[in-house]
């Protein structure tokens, strides 16, 4: 009999119960769920018999949003496969770095990305093909995913997979520059689609549209839930207002996860006021916190929508806390703009705390502290990262964040910063040591601190004050290149402060980041 504790079953039951419905749309292709199911089945069963791959190897993407990224969430788990679904806007050493750390075997690219990932190929040992997940003609003599999913391979899975078998490596940034392997398995990725489909309900007659990456936790898990209760996936390839508002208008689109850049860019997107959106129920935002008068505005221009914050980690895959149904709209009647910035209650399933300077004392009400939690969906460790996994996950389950806030009276969250200084912008994680050392890599710069500013597009602005060895000197711009052939566009600062005096420092030596922030960011609930 086949398991209920891995990932085969959300589509396993879809097909059962829901055959001949809409499982996904991508651009002009439509499939129902017993051909999807079909795929899927015949992906798993390919990659096994014409790649020899085995339980535990590795698969990786890379790739845009569309019906084969789909699928690879759906099938490679299912088939006892590991997924590390890479994130596009990466630069080539770091992402030859990520396929070296998790030893892939395989890379699946679109045509978009197909030349990066040959490349990528050369450059690690490990890796022995590379796949054209594309629907566009492949080049001579490459394997394709349509040769994969189209083929009946017949059995050769080895049996049930196990919930506690790993499912997914997803790589987050390292605070020490090194991307860290967040380990997933079956039943963390499970038991967080449960999580989410209790606090964010979704039904058959749903029709989600993936525009948020779906190499990112929030895209994978949504996956998972609209699938579980036989909804259509309705696929974004890449985001553009322009061409959301179009997608949502013309498919129906009753449910979203997206990040605040985006929610902005749809509210001042000319066409969305005169679309027909009736069908849009809900909308979950993640990522950071978007800004209240941005709340105001998308509950005026889309009156039937629910509007959500959510809160998570790819560490926690990813959902921890969210609004409840209608908190959002009342709050914006009644102007209340403090509750506005609450990221909302803990998911049924899992825990909250926040702790003050040891693990054993939590924070009263109001009182901030570094935000814990622990639950199934929390993740195992990082891939050959013992001692961080040990800094992160304490002998009792929880999850220590590196986050800060604090909790009202009626258990609201609260974030104020974090600890770890890491930047959200355009809902991309920036850690501010990585842009740091690849500052320090230039021959003038003395010393730096990063860190994020207010943006009213990007939600958090990557800013770098600079210092200049003496007698060396160098521009804005001059700085800017040499970022970028170190590190990823995105964790580029946007601007740079060059100063003449000592950065400020603790009596520790330890710059003095707060001092430097003060003027960017308003003052924040208990200092």
């Amino acid at each position: 009999m086949p398991s209920t504790g891995d990932l085969s079953w959300p589509l396993r039951r879809a097909r059962s119960m829901f055959p001949s419905a809409d499982a996904v749309v991508d651009r002009d292709r439509r499939l129902d769920y017993e051909a999807l199911a079909r795929r899927v089945t015949n992906l798993g069963e390919g990659l096994r018999a014409r790649l020899a791959l085995s339980a535990g190897d590795v698969v990786a993407i890379l790739a845009g949003n569309s019906l084969e990224y789909v699928e690879a969430w759906l099938g490679i788990p299912a088939a006892g496969l590991v997924l590390n679904p890479l994130n596009f806007r990466l630069a080539e050493t770091e992402l030859a770095f990520i396929l070296n750390d998790s030893g892939a075997r395989a890379l699946a690219a679109d045509s978009r990305f197909f030349d990066l990932a040959l490349r990528l190929a050369d450059a690690c040992p490990a890796l022995e093909h590379v796949i054209w997940a594309d629907p566009a003609p492949a080049p001579a003599g490459v394997v394709t995913w349509a040769s994969l999913v189209d083929t009946e391979w017949g059995p050769g899975h080895d049996g049930d997979v196990e919930e506690s078998r790993l499912a997914a490596i997803s790589y987050t940034g390292g605070t020490t520059g090194l991307p860290k392997g967040v380990m997933q398995t079956h039943g963390n990725l499970l038991a967080n689609a449960r999580h989410v489909l209790i606090a964010l309900p979704l039904t058959r007659n749903d029709r989600f549209l993936h525009a948020s990456p779906m190499f990112h936790a929030a895209g994978a898990a949504n996956i998972f839930t609209t699938t579980w209760v036989g909804g259509a996936h309705v696929v974004l390839p890449a985001f553009d207002p322009a061409g959301f508002v179009a997608l949502a208008e013309r498919e129906q689109i009753t449910a979203t996860v997206i990040v605040p850049t985006m929610l902005n860019a749809i509210v001042n997107h000319s066409g969305t006021a005169v679309a027909d959106l009736a069908a849009w129920r809900t909308m979950a935002l993640g990522a950071a916190p978007p800004p209240v008068e941005l709340l105001r505005r998308a509950t005026s221009l889309l009156p039937r929508c629910d509007v959500r914050q959510v809160y998570g980690a790819t560490e926690t895959s990813p959902h921890v806390a969210s609004t409840r149904d209608g908190d959002i709209r009342r709050w914006v009647a009644a102007g209340d703009d403090a509750r506005l910035r609450s990221c909302g209650v803990p998911d049924i399933g899992v825990e909250i705390d926040v702790r003050i300077d040891s693990p054993d004392r939590s924070a009263a009400v109001g009182e901030i502290g570094e935000v814990v939690t622990r639950g199934p969906n929390v993740m195992v460790g990082y891939w050959n990262r013992p001692d961080e996994t040990a800094v992160a996950l304490d002998a009792d389950g929880w999850y220590h964040t590196g986050d800060l806030g604090y909790r009202d009276a009626e258990g609201y969250l609260y974030l104020v910063d974090r600890a770890k200084d890491m930047i959200i912008s355009g809902g991309e994680n920036v850690y501010t040591a990585e842009v740091e050392n690849a500052l320090y890599l230039h021959p003038a710069v003395l010393e730096c601190a990063v860190f994020g500013i207010p943006d009213e597009r990007w939600g958090e602005a990557v800013h770098a004050a600079v210092v200049f060895k003496p007698g060396r000197s160098s521009t804005v711009e001059e700085l800017v290149v040499h970022c970028r052939a170190h590190i990823a566009g995105y964790k580029v600062p946007r601007s740079i402060e060059i100063g003449v005096e000592p950065l400020p420092k603790s009596g520790a030596n330890k710059i003095l980041k707060r001092d430097l922030r003060a003027r960017y960011w308003p003052v924040r609930p208990n200092g």
